[in-house]
């Protein structure tokens, strides 16, 4: 039978006296057993997710996991465990810096915590367009420095994927103008930024676990929230808060990191497929947001739900001060620039 060999780092445990083939990191074995998707190779590299299997970025990393142990023969697969079944997204970044695991998607707010440098790309209107970001996030030219800045916390950045463009909903009216936020207390990531960024665009920023929204706006706790039409209709928050206004306001990646020492350990031709492959990756889950936002408006509109567009440069006026603010040192201001060169240049 063949085993698995599991990249572990420098908390693992051998259990030779168990088995003669397999390296088992300190981590609830359970969770691997059930979590996983299964997948069979030489060298399994496991992928902590936070959300369903149907996600497009789940599903872009199983197929370059797929890819890679096609690719190498079976040498090499990554394994995408999805459901936070290796943990909430701030413990899979520590069991990365320990080794425990060998790749986590992660939010970009709480790249944050490493390099407050991040938070250029997690400011409101900072990204056109997803084209506009994915042309951002593949230029090296641009985001070098800033991805390399945490290896010395043993985090790498492979590489940033969109993760949706966020909007504005809510269970009173549709919202327009910020004036139209006046009095609405909006469900928004639990970070200081994102609280001013709610109070600017006119509404009471109210943070909160991603778990307790739909009762909160049901009990009247909450008016509403703001995500992509994926968490608002598979979370059936469109039952509760049925006007879903484009306000647009963040579009801030998620990235995809591992540990210097983990890639380091990479048999190089793993390493070089993962490194060769991501654009591909990165492409196809593109490609997935666009058939998952479809399927999802349609799925919020037979729930009852209404779409409106919003007067965006009132909102992005309103929020201006935030931006400015948040750009308070020269590696700041100079990515900021770079980034809206890029837009200018289509």
């Amino acid at each position: 039978m063949k085993c698995k060999l599991w990249l572990s780092g420098a908390l693992a445990v051998a259990l030779t006296s168990l088995t003669a083939c397999a390296q088992f990191t300190p981590i609830d074995e359970s969770a691997i057993r059930e979590g996983g998707s299964g997948i069979e190779a030489e060298t399994v590299y496991r992928v902590a997710f936070n959300q369903p299997e149907s996600h497009p970025q789940y599903v872009a990393l199983t197929h370059l996991g797929e890819r890679m142990k096609e690719a190498t023969g079976g040498a090499c697969a990554l394994e995408v465990f999805p459901n936070e079944s290796l943990g909430p997204q701030a413990d899979t970044i520590e069991l990365v810096q320990a080794g425990s695991v060998d790749f986590s998607m992660v939010a970009g707010s709480l790249m944050e915590n490493f390099n407050p440098d991040f938070v250029v790309f997690n400011l409101p209107y900072v990204f056109d367009s997803k084209e506009h970001q994915r042309k951002v996030l593949d230029d090296p030219e641009i985001t070098g420095d800033l991805f390399s800045s945490v290896e010395d916390k043993n985090i790498t950045v492979v590489t940033g994927f969109h993760g949706g463009v966020r909007n504005v909903y809510n269970s009173v009216k549709p919202v327009e103008t910020p004036a139209d936020l006046e009095g609405m207390k909006i469900r928004v990531i639990e970070s200081d930024t994102n609280i001013a960024m709610m109070k600017l665009m006119g509404g009471s920023g109210a943070p909160m676990g991603q778990g307790e929204v739909y009762t909160a706006i049901q009990s009247g706790i909450l008016e509403g929230g703001e995500n992509n039409e994926s968490i608002y209709a598979n979370l059936s928050h469109d039952e509760i808060a049925p006007y879903y206004s484009y306000t647009q306001h963040l579009m801030f990646p998620d990235y995809l990191i591992s540990n210097p020492k983990t890639l380091d350990r990479m048999e190089p031709e793993c390493r070089e497929f993962l490194e060769s492959d991501i654009r591909n990756t990165t492409e196809e889950e593109g490609e997935l947001w666009v058939e998952e936002i479809e399927r999802s408006h349609e799925l919020a509109e037979e729930a009852g739900a209404e779409f409106n567009e919003v007067d965006i440069e009132a909102f992005r006026e309103a929020v201006q001060p935030l931006v400015d603010e948040r750009l308070d040192n020269e590696v700041t201001r100079q990515l900021y620039a770079d980034v809206r060169e890029a837009a200018e240049q289509g």
